[in-house]
């Protein structure tokens, strides 16, 4: 029911989001939202891709010559279109401060005796230069804190090393503690258990945090142990220590670690001098913003990732499709939203169109912009639409026409945004709207690997817009000319009317669920 509610109050009769024009007199009538949709072209579209996946803006890698190319082409644009940015002024720009971490230079020892990094510890923290010595750490079993359960009960963890293992407690069944069942919960699942482990040390005040999982250790030493020209944020840990530790070392300090669930404080002393080893640099998210009319204050979000892979072994990585595709459908959005604006058609809530950078280093671009400079507080973040890659067909959709589109995400925190998704696709679109990644237990982690991801994890209602991968994906074939443009045009207008349906609707969209 609540489905042909939405449906039946989506704004005007829609003819498609194929192109399809209404009646020869338009012109003499208000116009209407499918108006606005159908100035998004594709011959716009392909003009504005051409110039942003060329051979000028050398692949776009984060803090390169040709990343500063096409955050000035973006801004160029929103200013020649007349939408202001929310910082003020001139300035389209949020500064991004980056590093390029290599592998730290680190000193550990443990009683009296020297562990190697590699063999023994691998840093995965990008903390600053400095000297930990203590003569106790404290163990906390699984370092699990939930309402079910709490690792840190009795435990005092501030400024303090602290050392826990991988898993989750079970019962005398078998079965586990916190789900009552044969399936393990989110702090055992291998997707999710180091960061919620990690974020739990760092809310409990620890200054390192050292993790015991033997079954990854030798996956996490090939991946950060070695110095491999990592980048992230700048003080992105807050200076806070985290290492892997392997068998020798967990059991040096814990010997009981494989048995003992229990948290306890140690007597053991323990040193770590660690030199950070990078090189310091800044890049920037671009923004643009349209302030609403009635309700200013509730701000949507429209992203994409305006970086890509750069120049490798001499070829460009052009990322036409990945994220060339997102970033021009940014531009056609808010030049139809703009002039909507001018003509006195709304919105009503205001609107962020955000580029954001380093999204191919991990998401840190957003990640920035979220964590610790949401230049609109999240608090007044009604969702986010993210597109990233919607320009080409998968091998899955070879066989057809091509009008389909993955959605990612858009259930998982507000059954209202699926609905009005949903609503808008069959009212003006009919594009096939598959499901098939909107899985958090998806092998591919498409949900966790896209700059949506960061507002989510902050309980922001999202939707990640995606064609999936192809031939062409993170190669130097990812080209202009490969792009269907008629299918970008479609998936960018559906962008369109489910954003003009949020941002337009009485209430703010409602959240029913939490992030997890």
């Amino acid at each position: 029911m609540k489905h042909i509610v939405y449906l039946l109050g989506l704004s005007v009769l829609a003819m498609g989001c194929g192109g399809q024009k209404n009646s020869a007199d338009a012109s003499k009538k208000q116009k209407t939202v499918v108006d606005y949709a159908n100035s998004i072209t594709a011959e716009e579209l392909k003009t504005d891709l051409y110039i942003y996946a060329s051979d000028e803006f050398e692949g776009r890698e984060t803090g390169q010559p040709g990343q500063k190319k096409a955050v000035n082409f973006l801004k160029d644009r929103y200013v020649s279109l007349g939408i202001p940015s929310p910082i003020g002024g001139d300035d389209y720009f949020q500064e991004v401060p980056l590093e390029i971490m290599e592998a730290p230079k680190v000193e550990f020892a443990v009683g009296g005796n020297n562990y190697k990094a590699i063999d023994d510890f691998v840093s995965v923290s990008s903390g600053a230069t400095g000297i930990i010595s203590e003569n106790e750490i404290v163990y906390a079993g699984f370092g699990i804190e939930d309402d079910g359960y709490s690792s840190y009960s009795n435990l005092d963890v501030k400024d303090k090393v602290v050392l826990i293992k991988a898993g989750e407690p079970k019962n005398e069944d078998g079965t586990y503690t916190l789900s009552g069942s044969a399936e393990a919960s989110k702090w055992s699942n291998f997707r999710q258990e180091y960061v919620l482990k990690r974020d739990a040390a760092k809310e409990k005040g620890a200054k390192a945090l050292l993790f015991y999982n033997p079954e990854v250790y030798s996956f996490v030493a090939q991946r950060f142990g070695r110095s491999s020209g990592r980048m992230s944020l700048q003080g992105g840990n807050d200076n806070m220590y985290y290492f892997f530790v392997n068998d020798t070392l967990a059991k040096a300090l814990v010997n009981d670690i494989e048995t003992s669930d229990t948290g306890k404080t140690v007597q053991q002393t323990i040193s770590i001098n660690y030199e950070s080893v990078s090189k310091k640099f800044e890049s920037e998210n671009v923004l643009a913003f349209i302030k609403g009319t009635e309700k200013p204050d509730e701000v949507l979000v429209i992203s994409a990732h305006l970086d890509h892979e750069g120049v490798k072994d001499g070829e460009i990585y052009n990322g036409a499709d990945d994220d060339g595709s997102g970033s021009v459908a940014l531009l056609e959005l808010a030049q139809a939203f703009q002039t909507a604006a001018k003509e006195g058609n709304g919105p009503k809530r205001s609107i962020l169109f955000l580029h954001v950078t380093a999204e191919e280093k991990g998401l840190l671009g957003s990640q920035y912009y979220t964590d610790f400079d949401p230049i609109i507080p999240l608090a007044n973040t009604v969702v986010d639409l993210n597109i990233d890659m919607i320009g080409r067909v998968d091998p899955k959709h070879d066989s057809t026409d091509g009008n389909y589109i993955y959605l990612i995400g858009s259930d998982k925190l507000s059954t209202e945004l699926h609905n009005i998704s949903e609503a808008a696709n069959a009212k003006y679109c009919n594009i096939e709207l598959d499901y098939t990644y909107n899985d958090e237990n998806d092998p591919n982690r498409f949900y966790y690997r896209s700059d949506h991801y960061n507002f989510a994890k902050n309980n922001i209602p999202v939707i990640f817009y995606f064609n999936g991968t192809h031939a062409d994906y993170h190669k130097p074939t990812d080209t202009p000319d490969k792009i269907r443009y008629d299918l970008l045009e479609s998936r960018t207008r559906l962008v369109f009317y489910t954003a003009w349906e949020i941002a337009n609707m009485e209430h703010r969209l409602v959240v029913d669920k939490e992030f997890h």
